[in-house]
This record gives C-alpha cells, structure tokens and sequence, in this order.
C-alpha cells in the first residue's frame, strides 16, 4: 500500500477515495438546493400571488401561528365592516392567507385593507380581490348612514333632553306662580292694570331665562348660557329698532296710564281731534268726536302733542263778533251787550263776561264778545246760538245798527225821484212780521243743554277694539 503524508498526516489510497467521493457529493447537493431557491417561485400557489401576478412575499412566517385564522378573519371582517367603506366585504383565511373580497369606491379604500390585513397579526400573506366600483347617483347608503348617526347621537343625548325638559316644565310652573303672587301684590298699589300686568310678566320673565340658564349649563353650553343673559338687552334692542313704532305706542300707553292726563269719558282736544275718551289701549287711544264718528290716535302722538281737556274745568269761555255802525257809540253798545250777557241764565257772572273793541272794519267798528259757561251742564255750541240771538235783539231794540260790509254811497244834494202814474198800482210790500217774545233756547235750539250724555250713549253702544286702560282698578277687579 501506498501512503502519502499531508500536513502531517498519512493518507492511504482507500482513504483519499472515500473523502473525494463525499466532497463530490457535498457539491452536488449544495448546487441542487440553490437551483432549487432560484426556481422555486414557479411552485408558488396562485393564492399567495397579487393581482398582478407577482407574488408578495411575507416579511416573518412563522412555523408555529400566534393566531387561528378563525381569529383573524373575525377581527378584519369588523373592521371592514366598521369603517362602511366597503360593500359586502367577505374574508377569508386559510393557513395565514387572508384572501380579500367585496367592492369599494376609491383605489385608497382598496389599499388600505390590504394594509390592514398585512399589518394583522398572524397574517403570512394576503390576496386583496377587492372590486373598485364608484358609487351610483342613487346611492342611499350615505344617507343611512347619516340617519343612523343621527339616531345613536339622540339616543345619547337622550337623559340629557329628559333633564333639560323637566328643567323648562319647572321653571314655566315657578314662572305662572311668580307671575299670579306679584298681581295679587301689586293690586293694593295705586298703579294702573297695564303698568301691573307689565311688572308681573317682567317677574316670570326673568324665572324663565334663569331656567333657560340652567338648562344651557347642564348641556355644557357655557358661553353660550353667558352669551344669552348678557345679550337680552342687545335683543331688546335690536327688537326695539324694528319694531320701533309698536315699542313707542306701547311705552306712551304706560306713561299715558301712570300720568292719566285724561279719563274716561272726557271731552279732550289733541292732535286737532275733539272728542269724549272712550278707551286708553296698548297702542291709540280711542275718542267718540262730536259728530258721532270714532277716531283712534296712535299713544306716541297723544303723549308728545298738546292735550286740551274740556272736562277737568267744567267752566269754559266762548266768544264771537258783533259789528256795530260808525255812528254808533261804542260804550253804549258795550251796556247793551253786556247787559244781555247778565240776563241769560247760561252765562256765568264769574269769571265776569267782556265786551271788547276788536278792531275798525272797512264799514263797521267790531266788537269782541266773552262770556264764561258751565260746559258740564250745557252745550257752548247752543249757548252761542242763544247769546247772539239776544245780542241782535238788543242792538235792534236800542237803534244800535248792524251794517254789513257793503261800502255806502252818499248823495249831498240828494236824488230827485219822480212818480210814473200806471194803470196798475205798485201792490205794498209785505209787512215784516211782529218780534215775538225772546225765549232762551229756540226750538231749533233744543235746548242749551250738553249732548255729552247722548254722546257717550253712542260711545256705549259702538263696538272699540282693544282693552281699556283707563279702567281703575276697583272696576278692573271686579270685572
């Protein structure tokens, strides 16, 4: 036998045979593995492919699975459902393959479960069959979907509704109670119906907006609870610019009813309307004129214009013109005429009448004529009539002429009249019929007495809107 030495050591034949033999094979099957490494992706599963056909490969497989693919399709097949971005979403998952199906609208959407699937935990690889397919115009899924947020937020705020309505219901009770114990409070108090219904409500009011408060800071609208309080005066504001003329009505009723310049039934001039009160409302105040017709002035003219009321003085004074002749005597017509005025039952002594030169017409000297009466008793109107028929008589029984305004023409050397004898004779005129005895009030007169009663009666009997104001308040109570 042969032996060679190598590195020291002595090989035999046999033995260098036997080691060739196994080094040959050692290259063999290292060769044959890393073939097998290089081609091995035609033996890949059309499962674990893309749609493309490229295969996607896992990051780690694991030999021994963290999670059942039971447990994995049940987790994802949630989330898909969860998020409502996908159409019968279907999972599936076998051995770590999870294999993706269903429809969506975007690529995103698409992307994102394979994502979502790939980032799973147990996962090996994952087959996204998912169909993109835009939505349609008809489309009602949105919808629903809103309508369903919509139910579960109420549900949610549910006790908080019930809270916030059992609040309001004890707050409008606590409201009416306020409201009911500040009339009864106020109704011994020298104020007017309107001035105490305003009061009471103002008190229910302001128990209203406290539990307003309550509510808006039980739902956590703080600000907002804030902003409403402070804001009332800027709403009042802001309603009494639009609505400024009903909020100046309503304002002058309040002051017209504390101050009552007038009452019911008063004969007042104002606004170039004169008439008897009827009824003080919220927004005019109503007046019966002399001529039987209704008026209505709005409250904001009668509080800034001028009043004249003819019944908080019963006394009134009249006057009118009488035009006397140039060669009259003035202080001689004077007597006359003021002793007319002394005469007539009508006319008061005090305040005492006048008789005054007014001025020089163009024919006549004109003489001013006052005299005082009981407007309460009688009408100035038929007294006026009475006094001026007086005057005339009196003027005429005394030889005091009343010439009109004609100017006259004087003839010094006078005019030659000549007498025509006819066949006919020139009938006398009539004879003027005798003065008869004066009388007080004519019957065209009827009577010097006031028509304030047939005029209210008339007032009594019309229909007028809105409630008085005017009413005191033992008659309001009892009513």
């Amino acid at each position: 036998m042969v032996y060679v030495r190598t590195w020291g050591l002595a090989w035999s034949r046999p033995a260098r045979l036997i080691c060739a033999t196994l080094l040959c094979c050692a290259v063999l099957t290292l060769t044959s593995v890393a073939a097998q490494q290089i081609d091995g992706s035609e033996n890949i599963p059309a499962q674990a492919r893309a749609p493309d056909g490229k295969p996607e490969f896992p990051g780690k497989v694991d030999v021994q699975p963290v999670a059942h693919d039971d447990e994995i399709r049940q987790r994802i097949a949630n989330i898909l459902k969860t998020t409502s971005w996908f159409g019968d979403p279907k999972v599936t998952v076998q051995e770590g393959i999870v294999f993706l199906k269903g429809t969506t609208e975007n690529d995103e959407s698409k992307q994102w479960a394979g994502n979502l699937a790939k980032n799973t935990e147990g996962v090996v690889a994952v087959v996204n069959q998912i169909d993109v397919a835009p939505t349609t115009v008809w489309d009602f899924d949105p919808t629903f979907q809103v309508l369903n947020d919509l139910s579960r937020e109420f549900v949610r705020l549910l006790p908080l509704i019930v809270v916030a309505l059992v609040v309001i219901v004890i707050s409008w009770i606590f409201a009416k109670l306020t409201v009911n114990v500040l009339r009864r409070r106020l109704m011994g108090r020298s104020l007017s119906r309107l001035l105490r219904e305003v009061m009471a409500r103002a008190g229910g009011m302001l128990v209203m907006l406290a539990g307003l408060y309550l509510v808006l800071r039980i739902a956590g609208l703080t600000q907002l609870a804030l902003t409403v309080v402070g804001g009332t005066g800027l709403i009042g504001l802001v309603l009494g610019i639009a609505f400024r003329d009903i909020t100046e009505n309503f304002l002058a009723s309040l002051f017209l009813s504390l101050q009552q310049p007038f009452r019911e039934g008063d004969l007042i001039e104002v606004a170039s309307v004169t008439g008897y009160v009827q009824r003080l409302t919220s927004r005019t105040t109503v007046l019966m004129t002399l001529d039987g017709n209704q008026a209505q002035v709005p409250n904001s003219t009668v509080f800034k214009s001028t009043i004249r009321n003819f019944t908080s003085n019963p006394n009134r004074r009249d006057d009118f013109i009488v035009g006397i002749g140039y060669d009259d005597s003035i202080p001689f017509a004077q007597e006359v005429a003021l002793k007319v005025l002394a005469e007539h039952p009508a006319v008061l002594n005090e305040p005492e009448p006048l008789v005054l030169v007014e001025n020089l017409g163009p024919s006549t000297v004109n003489l001013r004529v006052y005299f005082w009466l009981d407007g309460g008793r009688h009408s100035w109107l038929k007294v006026k009539s009475s006094v001026i028929r007086f005057m005339k008589r009196a003027f005429q029984d005394s030889g005091i002429s009343l010439p009109d305004e004609a100017r006259e023409v004087t003839f010094p050397q006078g005019v030659p009249v000549r007498m025509i004898e006819g066949e006919g004779a020139v009938e006398p005129a009539a004879a003027k019929p005798a003065a008869g005895p004066e009388t007080v009030a004519t019957k065209a007169e009827a009577g010097l007495q006031s028509e304030a009663g047939e005029i209210k009666e008339q007032a009594r009997r019309s229909w007028t809107p809105g409630a008085n104001l005017l009413t005191s308040s033992s008659t309001a109570d009892t009513g």
